[in-house]
C-alpha cells in the first residue's frame, strides 16, 4: 500500500534565497527570526517533534547557522532539506503549483501600491454589473486589519471592501448576513472575468461576521483561481485512479483540477482534526494535501510573531497523533509555499527557502541538501505513488 501526504505550513520559510535581494527580502528568515524573538522573551522554542524530523537541520542547510535555541544533534527520523523557488514570484499559486510540478515561469499581473490601487475602468465595470453603491478600501492591506477598520462602514453603506496584497489577487470582503454570502460569491465571479486582461491569478471572496468593529473572517472563503497551465501531481494521481483529498484552500488554489474530495476547516487545529480523519480513511495510491493557512493569514501577514510561534508549537504538539497513524507505505512531507517573515516591514510574503522534510515508515533519515526547484517534492511523491512522472523535478528518495 502506497499513500502520500503533504502537510504545508503556509508561509513557513527557512531563510532568504540567493535571489531574495531582488524582492527586497535579503534579510528575511521566518523561522530564524521567530526563534530569536522567543529566545529574547526568555522562552526558547521547543519544537521537539519537528526538530527530531530535521527542521532545525534543514534551516541550517539554508542559512549556514543554527536557529536560536537549536543545535546540532543526531538521531533524526526524517529525510530533511530545503528547496529554492524556480517560479518568478513569491505568491501562493506559484509556490503550490511548483510543488506539484508546474513552475510559474511567466510574470503574473499585480496591482500597484497606490491609493486607489485598482483601475477605475475595472471598478466601474464591477459596480455596473453588481449594482453596489460603491467600494471601500481599494488599496493594499492585511485582510484581517482592513475588515475591522472598515467593517462598520461596510455594514452601514452596503459597500464591499476591495483590497489586494503582494500576491496577484483581488480580494472582496463582505458581511455574510448584512451583504449576503451568495451575493458576495456572485460579485467575485464577475470580478474573476474582469481581471483576466490584467493577468491576475485569483479573486478571493472574504466573507466575515461580527459587529461594531469586532469582525472575524469565516471558513466560507472561496478562491476563483486561474487553473494551472499544465497537469500537476494532483492530475497525475487522479488520472491513475487515486483519490486526491484537498484540505483547506488547496482545491481553490488548483481551481479544483485534479481534486477528488474537498475538506474544509476554520483554523489550523480544526484542519488537523480533519487530517487525522482523512488519514484513517484514505486508500491505496491516494494523495492527501493540507494547507495550514493560519501561519500566513493570521500571523505572517499580521506580523504577529507571538501568534506564529504559538501556532508552530500547537502543530508540533499534535504531530505524534499523525505519526502514530502512519501505515507501511506512507510517505509524508512537511513543507511551505513561500515565506512571510513576521519581523519584516510591511505585510508581504518573503522570498525564502522552504522546508522539505520527508518521513514515514520506509523513509531513511538523511540530509537531502538544497533543491533548485520546489518540484522535487512533487516528483518524489509521484515516484512513490507509481504515477506518471512530472514534467519537472527530481525524485529525492
Amino acid at each position: 500500500m502506497s499513500r502520500a501526504f503533504i502537510l504545508l505550513l503556509d508561509s513557513f520559510g527557512l531563510g532568504a534565497t540567493p535571489d531574495a535581494d531582488k524582492y527586497g527580502d535579503a534579510a528575511a528568515n521566518t523561522f530564524g527570526h521567530i526563534a530569536e524573538w522567543a529566545a529574547r522573551e526568555g522562552a526558547p522554542m521547543q519544537l521537539h517533534n519537528l526538530e527530531k524530523l530535521g527542521l532545525a537541520a534543514a534551516a541550517h542547510i539554508a542559512t549556514g547557522t543554527w536557529a536560536e535555541g537549536f543545535k546540532e544533534r543526531e538521531g533524526f527520523t526524517g529525510a530533511y532539506g530545503v528547496a529554492r523557488e524556480q517560479s518568478t514570484g513569491k505568491d501562493t499559486q506559484s509556490g503550490h503549483w511548483e510543488i506539484a510540478g508546474v513552475p510559474v515561469l511567466f510574470d503574473w499581473g499585480y496591482f500597484p501600491k497606490t491609493v486607489p490601487t485598482f483601475p477605475q475602468e475595472l471598478t466601474d465595470k464591477l459596480q455596473a454589473l453588481t449594482g453596489v453603491p460603491g467600494f471601500l478600501g481599494n488599496c493594499h492591506a492585511s485582510g484581517t486589519t482592513i475588515i475591522n477598520e472598515l467593517g462598520d462602514e461596510h455594514v452601514a453603506t452596503g459597500k464591499p471592501i476591495l483590497y489586494t496584497s503582494a500576491d496577484s489577487v483581488l480580494q472582496i470582503a463582505a458581511h455574510e448576513e448584512h451583504f449576503g454570502l451568495e451575493r458576495l460569491f456572485e460579485m467575485c465571479e464577475h470580478a474573476y472575468e474582469l481581471v483576466k486582461p490584467y493577468n491576475i491569478g485569483r479573486v478571493i471572496a472574504r466573507p466575515f461576521t461580527g459587529a461594531n468593529g469586532d469582525y472575524k473572517r469565516t471558513a466560507n472563503r472561496h478562491d476563483y483561481a486561474v487553473p494551472p497551465p499544465s497537469p500537476t501531481l494532483l492530475d497525475h494521481v487522479k488520472d491513475a485512479g487515486g483519490e486526491v483529498i484537498a484540505l483547506g484552500k488547496i482545491s481553490d488554489i488548483y481551481a479544483a483540477k485534479g481534486v477528488s474530495r474537498v475538506v474544509k476547516g476554520p483554523d489550523n487545529m480544526a484542519l488537523f482534526d480533519q487530517l487525522l480523519k482523512v488519514q484513517d480513511e484514505a486508500g491505496d495510491k491516494s494523495l492527501t494535501f493540507v494547507n495550514f493557512v493560519d501561519f500566513d493569514m493570521m500571523f505572517g501577514h499580521r506580523r504577529d510573531v507571538a501568534g506564529y510561534s504559538n501556532a508552530l508549537h500547537e502543530l508540533d504538539a499534535r504531530l505524534p497523533e499523525f505519526i502514530a497513524r502512519l501505515k507501511d507505505g506512507d510517505v509524508c512531507v512537511i513543507t511551505a509555499d513561500h515565506g512571510c517573515d513576521p519581523t519584516s516591514p510591511g505585510s508581504d510574503h518573503t522570498r525564502e527557502h522552504i522546508p522539505m522534510i520527508f518521513f514515514g515508515p520506509g523513509v531513511a533519515p538523511r540530509a537531502l541538501g538544497v533543491s533548485e526547484t520546489f518540484s522535487d517534492i512533487g516528483q518524489t511523491l509521484a515516484h512513490h505513488l507509481g504515477v506518471k512522472p512530472l514534467s519537472n523535478g527530481t525524485n529525492l528518495l
